[in-house]
């Protein structure tokens, strides 16, 4: 009868949604800190334009034989 009661409740529910709210928001957060670290150790892929020795360029034709 205890737990009905509290599955009524609508002060379980809400801070049963906020608790989750609040968990994916530092999961999001966390990995927005990772993403800005990865960018600090390597380098963003957009400020790397100039060097064009890893991207194939138009002209070039990939052919393979088998």
């Amino acid at each position: 009868m205890e737990l009905q009661q509290l599955f009524r409740d609508k002060r379980f529910w809400f801070s049963s949604i906020l608790i989750a709210w609040a968990a994916g928001l530092q999961g999001h957060m966390m990995w927005l800190q990772r993403q800005e670290n990865f960018k600090k150790k390597f380098g963003d892929q957009n400020q790397n334009d100039d060097d064009s020795s890893n991207q194939v360029k138009d002209k070039e034709k990939v052919t393979f034989d088998f």
